[in-house]
């Protein structure tokens, strides 16, 4: 039995520091490509803010305010 456990555990670590190295390989290879910047808007145009505006004052009875419009994702 203790000789099938040694031999697991040696495979495991062979598992292990293969991926490791065929990784780390493939790193100096192949870098990971960089993605292109992103720029940045201010804030929507004064025309959507006006219609978001307006939607917010309808739904919520006048009551509601938009803090903060941001893009998501």
């Amino acid at each position: 039995m203790g000789i099938g456990m040694v031999t697991v555990f040696a495979i495991l670590l062979i598992v292990i520091y293969g991926s490791r190295l065929i990784i780390s390989l493939i790193n100096k290879v192949a870098p990971a490509e960089s993605s292109p910047a992103v720029t940045q808007a201010s804030g929507p145009d004064e025309g959507v803010q006006a219609v978001l505006e307006a939607a917010v004052a309808q739904i919520t009875g006048g009551r509601g305010h938009i803090a903060k419009i941001s893009k998501i994702g």
